[in-house]
């Protein structure tokens, strides 16, 4: 009998920090920019995690590690869903946008639904106008 009181009091305990945590999250609100997954150049290398921040008028892939990506001038050529040997790396409900950068390079970046609006705000397609 007495290990069941323990047991009731330590999944008290946990579900007291497990509530505690996530309104500690609720309260700092959710970070800047649009999460996604990016390589460069195109169809080749690995997909690294990242943010894609549109202030102060231009937008950047900023990776996990590493410098960051200027998207200034950059144009989005396509919009398409992963294939089943990518959806393995990423994330398989996501979108892949293919961008065509200003120096003449080339970059995708997978997104899910729900970002692809702000992705396409800060990364304009290339037939819409400036």
């Amino acid at each position: 009998m007495i290990e069941f009181l323990f047991l009731a009091l330590a999944a008290a305990g946990v579900g007291w920090l497990v509530r505690r945590k996530q309104r500690q999250r609720i309260e700092a609100g959710s970070p800047a920019g649009i999460p996604g997954m990016a390589r460069t150049p195109a169809g080749e290398g690995r997909w690294r995690s990242g943010r894609l921040y549109a202030d102060q008028g231009a937008a950047r892939w900023q990776p996990g590690r590493g410098p960051a990506v200027s998207l200034a001038g950059a144009r989005a050529t396509a919009v398409r869903v992963p294939s089943v040997r990518e959806g393995i790396s990423i994330n398989p409900g996501s979108r892949i946008v293919a961008c065509a950068l200003e120096g003449g390079g080339t970059m995708e970046i997978a997104v899910m639904p729900l970002d692809l609006r702000g992705l396409l705000e800060a990364v304009p397609e290339a037939g819409a106008a400036s």
